[in-house]
Parts: C-alpha cells; sequence; structure tokens
C-alpha cells in the first residue's frame, strides 16, 4: 500500500518555519512506516545551487509507536525558494530518495524537489473558503436589458446555446450583476463563500475577454453601480468576490489599439506588439480580434495592473471592494518569442494589491489561469496560485470519464487512467508547486472552458459526486461552475455555457443535496481546509487518502465502480491512539441497489472496512 511509504509535505503537520539568528529556518519532518525504515536520513538542499546536506534525528515526542518512526532537521532557507528532498538509507530501504513524486531507488533530478518560499504567505481566508464561478451572461437577468449592441445575438433564457462560436458566443441571453445579486440566497443554501465572476468589462461577445475597456463596467451589465451594489451585498452575506482580468490582450476594439493603430508613436503604440505597420501585429492565437499586450511598456503596466491608479486597484477600492482577481491567460501574459516579462507582470500585480491590504487590512487573492506545467510560475512573490487544471482536474477526468473522449485544455484526448495511476499523475503534476501555492489555487471539476463535468462522466451521477468528493477534500480553493451542482450538462466549451435552469423541476435533486453535505462537510473540517495530504491506496477503481492535522485525521475513499471490500488497518491512518470515529459522508449508504450493511463502517477496533460498491466515504478519526 501506498500508505507503507515515507511521506512529507508543506503543510503544517510537515513544516515549521523558525529562525536560527537572523537565518529564516524550515523544521521539516518525515514520517517513515516500518515497511520503509531507515537507520540514518538526510536532507539535501542546493543553495546558491550548491548541494548541502543535513543530518535528521529521530523526533523522539512524535515517535510513540514501533510501526512509524518521525525524523526531523532543521534546514536553513538561505535563498527565497529552497528546494529539497530526503535521502533514506538503511538495511530495509536501502537507497531512496524522497521528493514530491514519491519515493525513488535511483539518483533523481532536482525537477520534483519539495520547495518552500520565504515570500509572504497567501490570503489565509482561502483555506476556509468555497468558490463559485459566474459566467455572467448566463446566470441570471434582472430582466432590465438595453438596446441589443451591434455585435450580438438577442437570445431568450431558453434559447439553446449554439454549437458553433463564433455564433455561440454572439449570443446574448441578458445575465447582469443585479441578477446575480438576486440571486445570492442559492449561494448562501449552498455554503458559498466566493463569487469568481468572468469579465465585466464592455466588449463585443458575451464572454467579454475581447474587452474594448478598462474604464468602466459593461452598461449591458448594470454598470459600475451594478458591481459595486453586488459586492456590497455579498459581503454583508460574507461572501467575497473577485474579478477576471485579460492582461495577455484585448479586443481590437478596444480604445488603446484603435489609438495605436492611428498613431504606432503614440503611448499607446508601445502597448501592442506591431510589425512595420498598423495591421501588422501580434495577435493571441494568431486570433485578429485579440492584439496581444507588450508588457515591456512601462505606461502600459501603470494604468493596467501596477500601482493605485490602476486598473487592478482602481476595482479593489471603494465603491468596488473586489477582493481579488482571476488573471486570464496568465501563463502567456508578457511571454513571446525572446521576450518573458511573465514574472515582472506577476510582482507587479502582487505588489499593487498588497499595498491594497495594507491600507484597508483586506487581504486579497491573486490567481492566475494557467493550464499547463505552473510550478514555476508560482514559486515567487507574483500569483498566489492557478488554476489546477494539470495536476487536479485532468487526472480526475481521466478516472472517472465516461466511455466518450474528451480534450481539457489540450489537443490530446485525456486517456481513461486507473486510480493508480491517477495518484502519481496527481503526485508528479504537483511536485514542483510549493504547497502554499497549492493551497492558494483553484480547484474545479469543469468551466466556462471545458466540457460540464456531468457529461464527461457520461452522465453518471455517483462518478459526478465521487469527482465533487475529491474536490472539496483535496488541497486548494474548491470552485464549482454555476450549474454544475444541480447536473448541467454540456459536451464543448460552447455548449458548457448554458442559461441557469432556475426552475428547479430540471435540477438533480440528489446531486445537489450531496454538493451541498460536502461543502459543509469541507467547512466543519480544518483537516480539510489545511491539513497534509497522505496517500494510503490505490487502485483500479479506488483511491484513498487522508487529510491531517495532529490531532484530527479525516479519511477519503473514492470508488468509481463496484470491487471486492476493502479492509484499511488503523496503523496506516495515524501513528496516535484513536479516541473517537465519526462517518461524516457516506454515499453508499443511501445506494438502494444493495443492501445497508455493505456501508463503510468500523469492522474492529484495528481497521476499517469499505464496501464492494461505488462511491464515496468520508470518516474523521478524533486522536490524542
Amino acid at each position: 500500500m501506498l500508505a507503507e511509504q515515507p511521506h512529507h509535505d508543506g503543510s503544517d503537520r510537515y513544516t515549521q518555519r523558525t529562525t536560527s539568528g537572523d537565518m529564516p529556518i524550515a523544521r521539516v519532518w518525515v514520517r517513515v512506516p516500518a515497511a520503509s525504515a531507515a537507520s540514518r536520513v538526510r536532507v539535501r538542499a542546493v543553495p546558491d545551487a550548491e548541494p548541502l546536506l543535513v543530518d535528521a534525528a529521530i523526533d523522539t515526542e512524535r515517535t510513540v509507536s514501533d510501526d512509524i518512526v518521525w525524523w526531523v532537521a532543521d534546514l536553513p532557507l538561505h535563498n527565497p525558494v529552497t528546494n529539497y528532498r530526503f535521502l533514506l538509507e538503511g538495511a530495509t530501504i536501502g537507497y531512496g530518495w524522497l521528493n514530491g513524486s514519491g519515493i525513488h531507488r535511483h539518483d533523481v533530478p532536482d525537477a520534483h524537489d519539495f520547495r518552500i518560499s520565504t515570500y509572504p504567505e497567501p490570503p489565509t481566508w482561502l483555506d476556509q473558503t468555497v468558490g463559485y464561478q459566474v459566467f455572467l451572461d448566463r446566470f441570471a437577468s434582472s430582466g432590465e436589458h438595453g438596446p441589443t449592441p451591434e455585435w450580438a445575438i438577442r437570445a431568450t433564457w431558453d434559447t439553446p446555446v449554439a454549437q458553433d462560436s463564433p455564433t455561440s458566443t454572439h449570443q446574448l441571453y441578458g445575465g447582469d450583476l443585479s441578477g446575480v445579486e438576486k440571486h445570492l440566497d442559492h449561494l448562501e443554501r449552498l455554503g458559498i463563500d466566493l463569487i469568481y465572476l468572468t469579465p465585466f468589462f464592455p466588449a463585443e461577445s458575451a464572454h467579454r475577454y475581447d474587452a474594448t475597456t478598462f474604464d468602466h463596467v459593461d452598461p449591458l451589465l448594470g454598470g459600475d453601480t451594478a458591481l459595486a451594489s453586488l459586492v456590497a451585498a455579498a459581503h454583508e452575506r460574507g461572501i467575497r468576490v473577485i474579478g477576471d482580468i485579460t492582461l495577455n490582450h484585448t479586443g481590437e476594439q478596444h480604445s488603446w489599439f484603435r489609438a495605436a493603430q492611428r498613431d504606432l508613436a503614440s503611448p499607446e503604440g508601445s502597448f501592442y506588439m506591431f510589425g512595420e505597420s498598423a495591421d501588422d501585429y501580434v495577435a493571441w492565437h494568431d486570433v485578429p480580434t485579440l492584439p496581444k499586450l507588450d508588457h515591456r511598456s512601462t505606461e502600459l503596466a501603470g494604468r493596467l495592473y501596477s500601482g493605485d491608479r490602476s486598473t487592478i486597484a482602481r476595482f479593489l477600492d471603494v465603491p468596488f471592494g473586489l477582493d481579488g482577481w482571476r488573471v486570464d491567460c496568465a501563463n502567456t501574459t508578457g511571454r513571446h518569442g525572446d521576450v518573458d516579462r511573465n514574472r515582472d507582470v506577476a510582482t507587479a500585480a502582487r505588489r499593487t494589491i498588497d499595498r491594497r491590504g495594507a491600507v484597508d487590512g483586506r487581504a486579497r487573492w491573486l490567481v492566475a489561469e494557467h493550464c499547463y506545467d505552473a510550478g514555476n510560475d508560482l514559486d515567487g512573490d507574483g500569483w498566489h496560485g492557478s488554476m489546477a487544471y494539470q495536476w487536479f482536474t485532468r487526472p480526475i477526468w481521466s478516472w472517472l470519464r465516461g466511455e466518450r473522449p474528451f480534450t481539457l485544455m489540450s489537443q490530446i484526448e485525456l486517456p481513461s487512467l486507473g486510480g493508480d495511476q491517477v495518484v502519481q499523475s496527481m503526485r508528479e503534476l504537483g511536485a514542483n508547486v510549493t504547497w502554499a501555492a497549492r493551497l492558494a489555487s483553484m480547484t474545479m471539476l469543469d468551466s466556462h472552458d471545458s466540457a460540464r463535468f456531468r457529461t464527461a462522466v457520461g452522465g453518471n451521477r455517483m462518478r459526478h459526486i465521487v469527482g465533487l468528493a475529491a474536490l472539496l477534500s483535496m488541497p486548494g480553493v474548491p470552485t464549482i461552475f454555476a450549474g454544475s451542482e444541480v447536473g448541467v450538462v454540456g459536451d464543448s466549451m460552447d455548449t458548457c455555457r448554458v442559461p441557469f435552469p432556475w426552475d428547479e423541476s430540471q435540477w438533480d435533486r440528489d446531486l445537489f443535496d450531496a454538493t451541498t453535505q460536502l461543502i459543509r462537510i469541507r467547512h466543519d473540517e480544518p483537516a480539510l481546509q489545511r491539513g497534509a495530504l497522505r496517500w494510503i491506496d490505490a487502485s483500479s477503481d479506488a483511491i484513498t487518502f487522508v487529510r491531517e492535522l495532529a490531532e484530527r485525521t479525516v479519511l477519503v475513499d473514492l470508488r468509481r465502480a463496484p470491487g471486492e471490500r476493502r479492509s484499511i488497518p488503523m496503523g496506516f491512518l495515524t501513528d496516535r491512539p484513536i479516541r473517537h470515529v465519526d462517518t461524516r459522508f457516506d454515499s453508499r449508504a443511501s445506494d438502494t441497489d444493495r443492501a445497508d450493511t455493505d456501508c463503510a463502517g468500523i469492522a474492529s477496533t484495528d481497521r476499517i472496512d469499505f464496501a464492494e460498491s461505488a462511491g464515496v466515504s468520508i470518516i474523521a478519526l478524533v486522536t490524542g
């Protein structure tokens, strides 16, 4: 079992910051089961790119049984970001390197080393947060429609979404900010703490990622007043709100681009990447309607993301009061050919929001859209985290997908993988991301840029619930795309953007109830919010892991299909005495196709048994 392997992660259970004189120190622990017993443990780091080995010692206070030995070492944090891994040696384990992707019996490169940063931590409120993405044109309408713009095709709420772009992106259903405000009760009912709004700037599409100005809120959405009113109403209910901004490109009708084309020598002429004429310019993915911004321009930085007069800063202040930003296309922002200003943009934007937080005491979140390997973009003082498509969404889809293959942020169709392969994917794809950045990253099962998860799993409700349980029990800021909680379907980026079905007779009520219950458990269990993640077991159809704090461990068992009854020894879950066991969620118990006795439960004092049926069990173990 995976539980027999040594374990370390960057959580508070395994890593604590302290100082030695003027030098910051990380006290790091590694948990070594008897099956991997070592007689010597060292920590390897590379300060100033020069290898350093630090001896670890047995922590006699934590080592309370013969089955588990805790080793501890003090690691100097000489550089702002420190890469490190453990070397375990002895008669049982032989020779093994432990890094973020697991234990290896051979020499390994630094790429998957654990990472720890001395930069300021992300906002602490992210730990308790469950987010909700609102695609503004399709969530709810106040009914106060203005004139239909020339680019738009007016649609009623029950008009089918077109199957193709650009028709689908020009359909205007009339959702607006006041409509969102009128339906805050729905979000409270779910247990949502944060709303992520898709762009609210004027544009020439329903998605509004082709802004024509950053000066004000689109009048079609209700204008500046409606945004300020929504944020204030949400704050009264304890719900935060973040906006969505594109720093990579604008629309071709943006006032800056129009000014630049009129006069390449104007200040705006430096905002874009022009060739020899005004019609020769770099566009995102070669889409001519989306001219790419040139972040070598200091004037552009001052207007858009750097400083108190920038767009990013202005919408954090009154009367708006946003709680942060999601940055569209963050991975490619500032990058083109031999130009790479991405880190400059990220750090400048971070300084801007940090300054606002210093003024009013409200920490803001800066999260990057990044669909691929984000590790090297998340180890500094820029983006707090990213959208975790790579190390969460893609593996979960690969495990729970139905017969029909889908692509997800890639031209490659997702394979159908077993749980053991998925766990290894998650470990390797998240290995180069600091623990702080993982906790500050947005995890999603689906979004406005993907097919709906319900469609991806072939319409299977149980697999949908298994995915939700993974979303709400793994590290990160779990975020639900509006409509997914009631079973909305869609097989593409276009058809996923359907209007929200406010007629509750159209809802999958069992799914909604399960979503609400899982969100409540997330809020009730601190271990699910910030606890260590330790893998216990993985087979083709089942994945088991724990999230753990010092005195509370939450066991999560996920099964995508029926299989053999499984038994997990208590010693694999915790090495501390168990005072109380509480089954928090068991989808198997409500499965009418099997006997109630099949549900997960305590078989004896030394193990937990899991049923043959597909489903979810979440069990809290109180230790001490």
